[in-house]
This record gives C-alpha cells, sequence and structure tokens, in this order.
C-alpha cells in the first residue's frame, strides 16, 4: 500500500507543524509500542511518556492523517455504554469518564502551549420536537452530574438570535464543549511526547504482529520489540482480523470550507461562532475556524463509496442552513474515513494480557479518544477496572468481510435517514 501525506483540507493547509519522521529502519526495542498516530495513538503516547514509560509509535502514513486530522473539530464530551459501564463502575466514575477527555485537551493545550485554536462554546440544535424531549433529558443528567452550570436549554427565538437561522426548534447549548483545530491539537501532541522521549515512525505500515517472549511489530523495513502493544488504527486498521474483523466499519463524511466571510456577514451566520451539530442520524455539523471560515461538513456515507463532488453535496444543505451564502467561494473540499460500531460504542480491551485495542468512535472521536488512551494506558500499568467493563459490552459482529459489512449498515442508515425525515 502506498504511504499517503496529508489530505487536501483546510488543516494541512494551516498546520503549524510540518515535522517528518523517519520511516522504520531495522530492529528496535521499546516498553511499549503503538500502532496508529491518530488522537488514541498519539495520545497514549504522551500520557505513557508522562508516566516514564520507553513508547515507540508506528505510523503508516502522517501522523493525524486520518479522522484525527480531518474531522469537524467539535470537542464534545461524553462516549458510548454510559448505561452499561455504570452497572460495573457506578455512575459517579461514569460522569468522570464523561467528561474526562475534555479536560485532558484543555490541560494538554495550556501545559505545552498546543496553538489549535480552542473555543469554547456548542450547540446541539433539535429539527423536530422528539429531539427537544431528548434534549431535556440529557441536561437533566448533566444537572444529576454536577455539571448543570455548563448547560442550558434554549428556545427557539433565542437559537434564532444566537445561530441567524430560523431551520431549528430549538437546543441545548455547552460551555464545558467547544471546538478547535484537530490536526494541530493532534500534531501538537506528537510534538509533546516526543519532547518527553517517545520515537515516532511515519510511513511505517505495520504488517504483522507475532506474539512471543516480546511482541514482534513488523513492517517492510524493519521491527519494533516490545513488552505491550496498542493497535489504534480505527477505521483504516486490518490488523487481528481473526479476532477484530466485523466490528468495525469504515464510513464517509465529508467537509467544506468556504472563504473567509467578511465580518459583517458573520455577525448575520452564526455570530456567536458556536460550533453546531443537528440531532439528526444522518447530521450535519458546522463550526468557523480561526480566519473565518465556515466550516460546514455531514452527509455521512456508509456505503463506502465517495462523492464525485464534495462541495456540490454539501453546498445545497449548507444553503438550506444559511441562504445568505449564495455565492461565497468554497476554498477547500475534503472528506475521509470514520470507524462506525454498530452499537456506537468504543471498541476498547485487550486481545491478550500483553497485546491492546481502541478504536470505533463512530465519528464522535475528539474528546473520547483521550478518555480511551488515558484507559489503555491505565490497564497497561495494571489498574484495569475500567477496560474490563469495556470488554463485558457484547458487540454485534457482521460477517461477510468489510464491502459486506457496509452495505448492510447502509441498508440499516437507511432506515435511520427515514427516521430523521419523520416529523415526530
Amino acid at each position: 500500500m502506498p504511504h499517503e501525506e496529508h489530505t487536501g483540507s483546510y488543516y494541512a493547509a494551516s498546520r503549524n507543524d510540518k515535522t517528518t519522521h523517519a520511516p522504520l529502519a531495522g530492529e528496535h526495542e521499546t516498553e511499549v509500542c503503538i500502532i496508529g498516530g491518530g488522537f488514541t495513538g498519539v495520545a497514549c503516547a504522551l500520557t505513557l511518556a508522562e508516566r516514564g514509560h520507553a513508547v515507540t509509535l508506528l505510523e503508516q502514513n502522517r501522523i493525524g492523517w486520518g479522522a484525527s486530522g480531518r474531522n469537524g473539530g467539535q470537542l464534545i464530551c461524553g462516549f458510548g455504554g454510559r448505561d452499561h459501564l455504570a452497572k460495573h463502575l457506578g455512575p459517579k466514575k461514569v460522569q468522570q469518564l464523561h467528561y474526562r477527555g475534555n479536560e485532558i485537551i484543555k490541560a494538554r493545550v495550556e501545559k505545552y502551549a498546543i496553538e489549535c485554536d480552542l473555543k469554547y462554546g456548542f450547540i446541539e440544535v433539535a429539527l423536530k420536537n422528539s429531539q427537544l424531549d431528548g434534549l431535556a433529558e440529557d441536561i437533566k443528567h448533566h444537572r444529576e452530574a454536577g455539571q448543570g452550570e455548563h448547560f442550558r436549554l434554549v428556545e427557539r427565538d433565542e437559537a434564532i438570535e444566537m445561530l441567524g437561522t430560523d431551520a431549528y426548534l430549538g437546543g441545548m447549548l455547552s460551555m464545558i464543549d467547544g471546538h478547535l483545530h484537530p490536526l494541530n491539537l493532534c500534531l501538537g501532541e506528537a510534538c509533546a511526547a516526543k519532547g518527553l522521549g517517545a520515537t515516532i515512525f511515519e510511513h511505517s505500515e505495520v504488517t504483522r504482529i507475532v506474539e512471543g517472549a516480546k511482541i514482534r511489530v513488523e513492517t517492510q523495513g524493519g521491527a519494533v520489540l516490545a513488552d505491550k502493544v496498542l493497535i489504534a488504527g480505527n477505521a483504516y486498521h486490518h490488523l487481528e482480523q481473526k479476532r477484530l474483523s466485523g466490528l468495525i466499519f469504515p464510513a464517509g463524511t465529508f467537509i467544506i470550507a468556504t472563504e473567509p466571510l467578511a465580518e459583517s456577514l458573520r455577525q448575520r451566520v452564526n455570530p456567536r461562532e458556536l460550533a453546531v451539530c443537528d440531532l439528526n442520524h444522518v447530521l450535519d455539523y458546522y463550526r468557523y475556524s480561526a480566519d473565518g471560515r465556515l466550516l460546514f461538513g455531514g452527509r455521512c456515507n456508509y456505503s463506502g463509496k465517495e462523492p464525485k463532488s464534495i462541495h456540490r453535496m454539501m453546498l445545497p444543505r449548507m444553503l438550506e442552513v444559511y441562504p445568505e451564502l449564495e455565492g461565497i467561494k468554497i476554498d477547500y473540499e475534503w472528506g475521509g474515513k470514520i470507524g462506525i460500531v454498530v452499537k456506537r460504542v468504543p471498541l476498547i480491551g485487550r486481545l491478550s494480557d500483553r497485546l491492546f485495542y481502541a478504536m470505533g468512535y463512530s465519528g464522535h472521536g475528539v474528546s473520547p479518544t483521550h478518555t480511551a488512551a488515558e484507559i489503555i494506558a491505565d490497564a497497561m500499568e495494571g489498574d484495569t477496572q475500567v477496560i474490563e467493563a469495556y470488554e463485558k459490552i457484547k458487540h454485534r459482529r457482521i460477517p461477510g468481510g468489510r464491502w459486506f459489512g457496509n452495505q448492510i449498515v447502509a441498508l440499516g442508515m437507511l432506515y435511520y435517514r427515514a427516521l430523521d425525515m419523520s416529523p415526530l
């Protein structure tokens, strides 16, 4: 498989760190080998390096090449499987996990002076009354968790004032969540990990994992011998297919970035510069970049097919929400794969006492990846309470390989798309 550079996104064009890392050559020994240079792998490498462990990270393309470097940049607390985890961990621990990813990111941005345009303010918006009812339930859970001061319900009139559109019936505003430049965050964390002694190799696709006295992680150019290994490849992973196949499927999601908008236009279109996400199953999300571009994404594609033109697919939806953007130039368009799990609960666990995995955030991974990275680091050090709770979650496996599995998932999403179209 040829090694690739970053996609032609706004994020790649505006990244702060253009550091390159050499491919793996020869044999290396380490304590922990991490496979995958996205948020899970990089965040775990930094966590372990902060704790004094020797870490080697292998990335088949570039750091942040996949979903971690090309997503919507929405920093939203939470994770899947809360009800199940509460039975095994208790509600207090679950609430800590719910907000933990946001806390980790905030602390790292401050500690390592990572310039990633972190800005607080996020609103989930409702398109029908049943979604408003769901938000009322959500805010009740936040209050029970002692975080109620960060959240509040927004009625229709205020939503119009906040966002400059009458597309929504209302929403829930969160000031503990927000948005950021995801590629710059990922690159900044990688730089911090390297500064603490972690070793990073790019263009080093792992071809085989062999468990022996040490685990041997092989690439075409060399091998890493490690005491413990984390597989963190998400949508692009292809390892340990006998044990992990059929659990995660790649789905496409797409974003367009406008030219920088004039200040007068920004005062009408999302004037508070919130991150916005609607509550449909096939959802839209958008926010401003630091230089005033509207980044508008969504239209998740579960069939595995790429659209011929991303902007032709996305632009009509953006103009439906903001018709005053008619005629605005689209400077960037890009897409990529996210790892979908049928239950929408991340896959976090062990294939053996020394071989770990974490992936499958179903499009909501900026914050939960950092929580998962800490869960893995804790487990590697012997604190297995949380990872054991995740391992007890029974996931549905779809047989027949990725192509066939994606067609089944796509068929199921037609049902959810029909629910989105329902007025109830």
